[in-house]
């Protein structure tokens, strides 16, 4: 698919280097559309099928966590929605606009989608002030000093105005998952993915992402989040997804979830990751 990216995402001048203007494109989202709709989404990676007819829609304002065992497809298909990876099969709807080939289409999606990766990918020659407003300038087209003002607004709100001016490396690992969760907050996305943003932390450096996590979801952003985390997904999730082998096996809301699961497969992942915790 055109558009594809290497895996640093967001933390490339690539990803930033959009047409600068305006916050959405010429692309217009459908009356009522759901954030996201995925029909019968197939992916390969040569003879392994990764994706095997995904059917999955995010309602406006929804907070998905999905899980499952590693290699089961969960980070494929939040990587398929704003065209880091490809697909054969189905179709993806963003805002009501169909994610196909064509670079408009493709811009027009990844302007409505924010993404927060396991790496931090912050520039290391930049301030924590400059990563957070360079996108909003070269993507956004905004001034300096709005993006500036942006920027600031938004690593408040994740509790760190204080280390603006410091650069990446003079800050701890979950500081720095917190800058990029500003960054890609501060574009003011309609949907945020998070892939396991917190499998590189220290166990200690873990609640403090989590507890900015948990706040977006207080405010009512729409999130769907790929972790093991499942104390994060008792408090936050309206419905947890389980995957294996690159099918969704179960969803429910998390009461259910956690409590009553239908299938053996999830019981026993459940069983697995509980005890670990």
């Amino acid at each position: 698919m055109a558009g594809r990216m290497r895996a640093d995402g967001t933390g490339s001048l690539a990803m930033m280097r959009l047409r600068r203007g305006p916050a959405r494109t010429s692309a217009t989202p459908a009356s009522g559309a759901p954030a996201l709709d995925i029909r019968g989404l197939g992916k390969w990676f040569g003879a392994f099928k990764a994706l095997d007819g995904v059917d999955l829609t995010v309602a406006r304002g929804e907070r998905l966590v999905i899980c499952g065992p590693s290699g089961s497809g969960k980070s494929t298909l939040i990587r398929t929605v704003n065209a880091l990876e490809s697909f054969e099969e189905g179709e993806i709807h963003v805002d009501g606009i169909r994610l196909t080939r064509e670079p408009k289409t493709v811009e027009a999606v990844r302007q409505r989608v924010g993404m927060v990766f396991q790496q931090f990918n912050l520039f290391p020659h930049l301030t924590v002030l400059e990563n957070c407003a360079l996108p909003l300038r070269l993507v956004r087209g905004l001034a300096a000093g709005e993006a500036r003002e942006r920027a600031l607004h938004y690593l408040a709100k994740v509790r760190i105005p204080e280390q603006a001016d410091k650069f990446a490396s003079q800050l701890s690992g979950g500081q720095q998952q917190r800058v990029a969760i500003a960054r890609a907050v501060a574009m003011e996305p309609d949907i945020m993915l998070f892939d396991e943003p917190t499998s590189a932390l220290d166990p200690e450096m873990v609640k403090e992402v989590l507890d900015t996590m948990v706040q977006l979801a207080v405010e009512g952003m729409t999130m769907a989040v790929v972790t093991h985390e499942m104390g994060f997904a008792r408090q936050v999730a309206d419905r947890v997804i389980f995957m294996d082998h690159g099918k969704i096996i179960e969803q429910a809301p998390p009461a259910q979830f956690f409590s009553d699961p239908r299938e053996e497969r999830t019981r026993a992942f459940l069983q697995q990751v509980l005890r670990a915790d």
